[in-house]
C-alpha cells in the first residue's frame, strides 16, 4: 500500500503563551507537523530564558520565532540582539518605532541565520488608540511609513495587522517576510485584538506567516485545531 503523501506545514506561527515550560513544550509537540513555526513571547522568555527555546525546538522540530519586540537605544538593542541570536531563533522582533539606528543596530548584531522583523503597530491598537498617542490619520498610513523605514534600515521581516498587509506589500514589494498577528478563524472571538482578519484573507492579501495563538492553544485539542486551520488554508490556496 502506497503511503499518503506528507503535507507541507502551513505558514502558521503558533503563539505558545503558556503558563509553564511543560505546557509550552506539549503544545509545540501537538501542533507539528501541521505548522511551520512556533512563537515564544516575552512573558515565557523572561520566565524561563534560553531553556524555553531549547525545549520547544526539541519538542516540535520546527523553527522558533522569538517575539521580544526589542525597543531601546541602539547600543542596548544591539547587545540584546547579539545575546539572543546565539540561540538561533529564525525570527527576532524589534519595534519599528525605535527608529532607523536602532533597527540597523539589531540587524548588524544578529547572527546571519536570525531574521530581524520590525513590528509596525500593535494589533491591539484601534485607530482611536492611535490618535490618543499622537498618530493621527488612518492606521494604514502609519504602518506604511514604519514599514518603509524598517526595510530601508535592513529589516528582512515586518509585523503588521492583516488589515494593512496588502498596503504594506505594495509599499515594500516582494522579498520581505510579512508576519500577521490578529488572525482569527471565522466565528472566533477577536478577544483583545482590534484589527483582525481570517487566515484565508490574510494569506490572500500577501501575508507570509500567520500568528495564531488562543484559537489553537485554548482548544481542547490544539493539534486538531492547528490541523483544521492548516487544512482550510490548503483548500483556499
Amino acid at each position: 500500500m502506497t503511503p499518503a503523501p506528507l503535507l507541507t506545514p502551513a505558514p502558521i506561527a503558533v503563539a505558545l503563551d503558556a503558563p509553564d515550560l511543560e505546557t509550552a513544550a506539549r503544545w509545540a509537540a501537538l501542533v507539528t507537523p501541521h505548522v511551520s513555526t512556533v512563537k515564544v513571547g516575552l512573558e515565557l522568555y523572561l520566565r524561563y530564558g534560553p531553556d524555553v527555546i531549547a525545549s520547544v525546538r526539541g519538542a516540535s522540530g520546527v523553527q522558533v520565532f522569538l517575539d521580544l519586540k526589542l525597543h531601546d537605544i541602539p547600543n542596548t538593542v544591539a547587545g540584546a540582539s547579539r545575546a539572543v541570536s546565539r540561540l538561533r531563533p529564525a525570527i527576532l522582533t524589534v519595534h519599528a518605532a525605535g527608529g532607523p539606528a536602532m533597527i540597523r543596530a539589531a540587524v548588524e548584531a544578529a547572527d546571519p541565520q536570525t531574521e530581524i522583523a520590525a513590528v509596525t503597530i500593535l494589533t491591539s491598537l484601534s485607530e482611536a488608540d492611535l490618535a490618543r498617542i499622537g498618530l493621527e490619520g488612518p492606521a494604514d498610513d502609519a504602518v506604511r511609513r514604519l514599514a518603509a523605514l524598517s526595510v530601508e534600515s535592513g529589516a528582512k521581516g515586518l509585523v503588521c495587522s492583516p488589515n494593512e498587509v496588502s498596503a504594506v506589500r505594495a509599499e515594500v514589494g516582494e522579498g520581505i517576510t510579512l508576519i500577521t498577528p490578529g488572525v482569527r478563524p471565522t466565528g472566533v472571538d477577536a478577544q483583545d485584538q482590534a484589527r483582525v482578519a481570517t487566515p484565508e484573507r490574510a494569506l490572500a492579501d500577501g501575508a507570509d506567516l500567520l500568528v495564531i495563538g488562543r484559537p489553537i492553544t485554548a482548544s481542547p485539542d490544539p493539534g486538531a485545531a492547528a490541523a483544521a486551520i492548516a487544512s482550510s488554508l490548503r483548500r483556499a490556496s
